[in-house]
């Protein structure tokens, strides 16, 4: 990044999913890095001690906070602390999200409960933050950029996902939706989805198979958070100043094959047979 201003310096960005050790933690790294004080939030203070407290001791601009995104009691300490931060507040990055490996099922299985949580964990936390920073850019006659997680499930099939890929399509419809109510206000607003990514979530169901990987998936290998946290950044700079309601498929050309599904339509990605067959049952 040297020689390149990404327009960052003295601005505020809030990372809602900074501290799982995965991409919200890198990219509050990344941001941190360009000039942004960011307030980095986590539901789990332990996650804030392991990932993000490191972050601010190497004397990067980031603040620890434990709040929970899902809520509207936590949307409002997320924006007072955004507020009571240094700098001009720009943008936001919502990573929290998931699914528990639990969720992974037939669609003729899906109960209404494992659908609401896969929404609001996908989809409501992004939009009522995006909405909060959104109005509070708008109050305070700024620009700015937001920036949250799809994902490659969102964007093609998620056989036995059914819950979570729509959940990430929906964020996708929301994002061009809110790209056009808040053009007018300079405010862009874009995603990122991305495909296989090394991540300590993603270890709970995606096995160590390099040979798997070089079949599956154009590049080769999976992606890291840093490689995620990159095109994130890239939208949330002024190197994107013309660019709303996109989502940025990250993924090494696995989309281009989409050859990681086996004889029985469930992800090779998935760790054993024997999960992979429980599913089918």
């Amino acid at each position: 990044m040297s020689g390149i201003d990404l327009g960052l310096g003295g601005r505020v960005v809030i990372v809602a999913g900074a501290g799982g050790g995965g991409i919200g933690t890198a990219v509050t790294r990344q941001i941190a890095t360009a000039g942004a004080t960011v307030i980095a939030v986590s539901r789990g203070k332990e996650n804030l001690a392991t990932h993000v407290e490191p972050l601010a001791a190497e004397g990067l601009p980031v603040i620890p906070v434990a709040a929970d995104a899902s809520t509207d009691e936590g949307v409002a300490e997320i924006l007072e602390q955004a507020r009571n931060a240094q700098g001009d507040l720009h943008g936001l990055v919502n990573i929290a999200g998931g699914a528990a490996t639990s969720t992974w099922m037939a669609a003729t299985k899906v109960t209404r409960s494992d659908w609401r949580e896969l929404f609001t964990q996908n989809l409501e936390t992004m939009f009522f933050m995006s909405q909060a920073v959104a109005a509070e850019l708008k109050a305070q006659g700024r620009p700015g950029s937001l920036v949250s997680l799809s994902s490659i499930s969102g964007m093609n099939t998620a056989p036995f996902h059914i819950g979570y890929g729509t959940a990430k399509a929906a964020l996708v419809a929301a994002t061009r939706t809110l790209a056009v109510e808040l053009a007018s206000s300079g405010i862009r607003v874009n995603a990122v989805a991305p495909g296989v990514t090394a991540t300590p979530a993603s270890t709970a169901y995606v096995g160590e198979d390099p040979e798997r990987d070089r079949t599956a998936i154009a590049m080769g290998r999976r992606g890291t958070p840093e490689e995620q946290a990159g095109p994130i950044l890239f939208l949330l700079s002024d190197l994107s100043t013309y660019v709303t309601g996109q989502t940025l498929l990250v993924d090494g050309g696995l989309n281009l094959k989409w050859s990681h599904l086996g004889a029985d339509n469930t992800s090779l990605f998935l760790e054993n047979d024997d999960f992979r067959a429980a599913l089918t049952r």
